[in-house]
Protein backbone atom coordinates (compact mmCIF):
# COMPACT_ATOMS: atom_id res chain seq x y z
CA UNK A 1 0.00 0.00 0.00
CA UNK A 2 2.89 2.23 1.08
CA UNK A 3 4.68 1.51 -1.85
CA UNK A 4 1.34 1.74 -4.16
CA UNK A 5 1.19 5.65 -2.74
CA UNK A 6 4.48 6.44 -3.00
CA UNK A 7 4.58 5.31 -7.19
CA UNK A 8 1.26 7.52 -7.50
CA UNK A 9 2.42 10.99 -6.17
CA UNK A 10 6.30 9.74 -7.98
CA UNK A 11 4.24 9.80 -11.25
CA UNK A 12 2.05 12.75 -11.23
CA UNK A 13 4.78 14.89 -9.58
CA UNK A 14 6.84 14.02 -13.05
CA UNK A 15 3.91 14.18 -15.35
CA UNK A 16 3.33 17.98 -13.74
CA UNK A 17 7.17 18.50 -14.10
CA UNK A 18 7.75 17.28 -17.64
CA UNK A 19 4.21 18.04 -19.06
CA UNK A 20 4.18 21.68 -18.19
CA UNK A 21 2.40 22.77 -21.16
CA UNK A 22 -0.33 19.58 -21.37
CA UNK A 23 -2.62 20.23 -19.34
CA UNK A 24 -5.23 17.80 -20.52
CA UNK A 25 -2.51 15.00 -20.01
CA UNK A 26 -1.56 16.02 -16.43
CA UNK A 27 -5.22 15.70 -15.24
CA UNK A 28 -5.70 13.03 -17.36
CA UNK A 29 -2.77 10.77 -15.50
CA UNK A 30 -4.41 12.71 -12.35
CA UNK A 31 -8.01 11.29 -12.54
CA UNK A 32 -6.49 7.94 -13.23
CA UNK A 33 -4.64 7.73 -10.49
CA UNK A 34 -6.93 8.87 -7.99
CA UNK A 35 -9.41 6.01 -8.60
CA UNK A 36 -6.94 3.45 -9.33
CA UNK A 37 -6.02 4.27 -5.67
CA UNK A 38 -9.68 4.23 -4.36
CA UNK A 39 -10.15 1.00 -6.12
CA UNK A 40 -6.68 -0.46 -3.90
CA UNK A 41 -8.37 1.17 -1.05
CA UNK A 42 -11.61 -0.53 -1.40
CA UNK A 43 -9.88 -3.81 -2.04
CA UNK A 44 -7.79 -4.02 1.34
CA UNK A 45 -10.93 -2.62 3.03
CA UNK A 46 -11.66 -4.38 6.51
CA UNK A 47 -15.15 -3.08 8.08
CA UNK A 48 -15.93 -3.46 11.32
CA UNK A 49 -18.54 -6.53 11.71
CA UNK A 50 -20.83 -7.31 15.02
CA UNK A 51 -19.61 -11.34 15.92
CA UNK A 52 -22.83 -13.23 17.67
CA UNK A 53 -20.61 -15.75 18.99
CA UNK A 54 -22.15 -19.57 18.93
CA UNK A 55 -20.74 -22.98 19.58
CA UNK A 56 -23.34 -24.44 17.61
CA UNK A 57 -22.75 -22.45 14.14
CA UNK A 58 -20.05 -22.25 11.62
CA UNK A 59 -19.91 -19.27 10.22
CA UNK A 60 -18.54 -18.01 6.86
CA UNK A 61 -14.42 -17.22 6.55
CA UNK A 62 -15.30 -15.01 3.85
CA UNK A 63 -17.61 -12.48 1.45
CA UNK A 64 -17.93 -14.04 -1.33
CA UNK A 65 -20.71 -16.61 -3.09
CA UNK A 66 -21.30 -20.22 -2.54
CA UNK A 67 -19.75 -22.21 -5.63
CA UNK A 68 -19.68 -26.03 -4.02
CA UNK A 69 -22.19 -27.63 -1.58
CA UNK A 70 -20.97 -31.74 -1.64
CA UNK A 71 -19.42 -34.84 0.32
CA UNK A 72 -15.75 -34.94 -0.93
CA UNK A 73 -12.32 -37.38 0.38
CA UNK A 74 -10.27 -34.72 1.65
CA UNK A 75 -7.13 -36.52 1.47
CA UNK A 76 -4.76 -34.15 3.62
CA UNK A 77 -5.47 -33.79 6.50
CA UNK A 78 -9.07 -36.59 7.57
CA UNK A 79 -8.01 -38.87 4.44
CA UNK A 80 -11.90 -39.31 4.81
CA UNK A 81 -14.91 -38.05 3.72
CA UNK A 82 -15.78 -34.47 4.61
CA UNK A 83 -18.70 -31.65 3.47
CA UNK A 84 -17.17 -29.24 1.20
CA UNK A 85 -18.84 -25.85 0.72
CA UNK A 86 -16.53 -23.18 -0.94
CA UNK A 87 -16.78 -19.48 -1.13
CA UNK A 88 -15.81 -17.59 -4.34
CA UNK A 89 -14.36 -14.25 -3.61
CA UNK A 90 -14.23 -11.68 -6.55
CA UNK A 91 -11.92 -9.00 -6.72
CA UNK A 92 -14.67 -6.79 -5.17
CA UNK A 93 -15.47 -8.62 -2.24
CA UNK A 94 -13.82 -8.31 0.81
CA UNK A 95 -10.99 -10.42 1.05
CA UNK A 96 -10.40 -10.61 4.50
CA UNK A 97 -10.71 -14.12 6.46
CA UNK A 98 -12.35 -15.01 9.44
CA UNK A 99 -12.18 -18.03 11.64
CA UNK A 100 -15.81 -19.53 11.21
CA UNK A 101 -15.49 -21.23 14.98
CA UNK A 102 -13.40 -20.48 17.91
CA UNK A 103 -10.74 -23.44 18.92
CA UNK A 104 -7.65 -23.82 19.12
CA UNK A 105 -5.59 -24.60 15.64
CA UNK A 106 -4.56 -28.00 15.40
CA UNK A 107 -3.00 -28.39 12.06
CA UNK A 108 -1.03 -25.70 9.71
CA UNK A 109 0.63 -25.86 6.44
CA UNK A 110 1.57 -23.28 3.47
CA UNK A 111 1.67 -25.37 0.02
CA UNK A 112 3.54 -23.04 -2.78
CA UNK A 113 1.50 -24.09 -6.18
CA UNK A 114 0.22 -22.49 -9.68
CA UNK A 115 -2.41 -19.70 -10.41
CA UNK A 116 -5.32 -21.12 -11.81
CA UNK A 117 -8.56 -19.40 -11.68
CA UNK A 118 -10.05 -20.18 -8.48
CA UNK A 119 -13.20 -22.16 -9.67
CA UNK A 120 -10.95 -24.20 -11.83
CA UNK A 121 -11.48 -28.04 -10.30
CA UNK A 122 -7.70 -28.31 -9.46
CA UNK A 123 -6.98 -25.26 -7.86
CA UNK A 124 -7.61 -26.90 -4.76
CA UNK A 125 -4.78 -29.34 -4.71
CA UNK A 126 -2.33 -27.27 -7.10
CA UNK A 127 -2.61 -23.92 -6.90
CA UNK A 128 -1.05 -21.74 -4.15
CA UNK A 129 -2.89 -22.58 -0.38
CA UNK A 130 -2.99 -23.12 3.07
CA UNK A 131 -4.71 -26.04 4.78
CA UNK A 132 -5.85 -24.99 8.70
CA UNK A 133 -7.47 -27.05 10.99
CA UNK A 134 -9.45 -25.84 13.86
CA UNK A 135 -10.99 -27.81 16.79
CA UNK A 136 -13.58 -26.37 18.76
CA UNK A 137 -14.10 -27.02 22.68
CA UNK A 138 -16.21 -30.19 21.70
CA UNK A 139 -13.28 -31.61 19.59
CA UNK A 140 -15.01 -31.09 16.26
CA UNK A 141 -12.39 -30.49 13.35
CA UNK A 142 -13.05 -28.17 10.79
CA UNK A 143 -10.84 -27.51 7.54
CA UNK A 144 -10.11 -24.28 5.70
CA UNK A 145 -8.49 -23.53 3.02
CA UNK A 146 -7.47 -20.61 1.34
CA UNK A 147 -6.80 -20.69 -2.64
CA UNK A 148 -5.35 -18.21 -4.43
CA UNK A 149 -6.17 -17.47 -7.95
CA UNK A 150 -5.07 -16.36 -11.12
CA UNK A 151 -4.69 -12.99 -10.08
CA UNK A 152 -4.32 -13.74 -6.07
CA UNK A 153 -0.71 -14.69 -6.06
CA UNK A 154 -0.30 -13.78 -2.14
CA UNK A 155 -1.51 -15.09 0.61
CA UNK A 156 -1.46 -13.93 4.38
CA UNK A 157 -2.04 -15.91 7.00
CA UNK A 158 -1.97 -14.58 10.79
CA UNK A 159 -1.80 -17.86 12.78
CA UNK A 160 -0.46 -21.28 13.69
CA UNK A 161 -0.44 -25.12 15.34
CA UNK A 162 -1.75 -24.28 18.74
CA UNK A 163 -3.14 -20.88 18.49
CA UNK A 164 -6.28 -20.22 20.55
CA UNK A 165 -8.84 -18.27 17.99
CA UNK A 166 -11.81 -16.53 18.47
CA UNK A 167 -15.27 -17.17 15.60
CA UNK A 168 -15.19 -14.24 13.49
CA UNK A 169 -11.79 -12.81 14.50
CA UNK A 170 -8.89 -13.01 11.30
CA UNK A 171 -6.66 -15.39 10.62
CA UNK A 172 -5.77 -14.30 6.86
CA UNK A 173 -6.23 -12.37 3.91
CA UNK A 174 -6.33 -13.90 0.16
CA UNK A 175 -5.53 -10.67 -2.47
CA UNK A 176 -7.84 -10.30 -5.62
CA UNK A 177 -10.02 -13.08 -7.00
CA UNK A 178 -9.67 -16.39 -4.71
CA UNK A 179 -11.45 -19.19 -2.84
CA UNK A 180 -11.76 -20.73 0.67
CA UNK A 181 -13.10 -24.72 0.77
CA UNK A 182 -14.49 -25.49 4.18
CA UNK A 183 -14.52 -28.90 4.86
CA UNK A 184 -17.25 -29.90 7.62
CA UNK A 185 -18.05 -33.20 9.70
CA UNK A 186 -20.84 -35.36 7.54
CA UNK A 187 -24.13 -35.10 10.02
CA UNK A 188 -23.39 -31.16 9.49
CA UNK A 189 -26.39 -29.28 8.63
CA UNK A 190 -25.77 -26.82 5.75
CA UNK A 191 -27.33 -23.95 6.00
CA UNK A 192 -26.19 -22.36 2.74
CA UNK A 193 -27.35 -23.17 -1.09
CA UNK A 194 -25.44 -22.95 -4.38
CA UNK A 195 -25.10 -19.47 -5.28
CA UNK A 196 -26.09 -17.81 -1.78
CA UNK A 197 -23.92 -14.39 -1.08
CA UNK A 198 -22.29 -14.63 2.04
CA UNK A 199 -20.78 -12.27 4.69
CA UNK A 200 -17.70 -13.47 6.80
CA UNK A 201 -18.35 -13.97 10.06
CA UNK A 202 -21.90 -13.53 9.73
CA UNK A 203 -22.97 -15.60 7.55
CA UNK A 204 -24.09 -19.07 9.04
CA UNK A 205 -22.72 -22.04 6.45
CA UNK A 206 -23.48 -24.90 8.78
CA UNK A 207 -24.89 -25.91 12.34
CA UNK A 208 -23.14 -28.39 13.91
CA UNK A 209 -24.59 -31.63 15.86
CA UNK A 210 -22.58 -32.18 18.24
Amino acid sequence: MLFLLVFTVAVNVLAFYFLVNMLFIQYAILAFSIIIFLLILQFFRSPRRRISLNEKYVLAPADGKVVVIEEVEEPEYFKGTRRQVSIFMSPVNVHVNRNPVSGTVKYFKYHAGKYLVAWHPKSSSENERTTLVIQNENGVEILLRQIAGALAKRIKYYVDEGDAVTQGNEFGFIKFGSRVDVFLPLDAKIKVNIGDKTRGGISVLAELVN
